[in-house]
């Protein structure tokens, strides 16, 4: 699929993640989703975590990894 980033900007983007917004520091066209790992492209991305740094592929994939970081040990 060609994407309005795919001439200039082909590969895996390094972003750093704010609350409501995100800087590109390595120019690509796509992140990984740190649950499933498929790749997002820019365009679409909507989920991420700040803290964590990470992006995500949906909001499923965003509660699934919340939920693994904030689950109580011994549950």
């Amino acid at each position: 699929m060609k994407t309005p980033f795919s001439k200039e900007f082909a590969g895996e983007a390094v972003l750093e993640f704010g609350d409501s917004d995100f800087m590109i520091l390595k120019p690509g066209s796509f992140v990984r989703c740190a649950v499933t790992k498929e790749e997002i492209p820019l365009q679409n991305l909507r989920y991420w975590s700040a803290e964590l740094q990470e992006a995500y592929r949906d909001g499923v994939a965003s509660a699934e990894r919340w939920k693994s970081v904030n689950e109580e040990p011994g549950r």
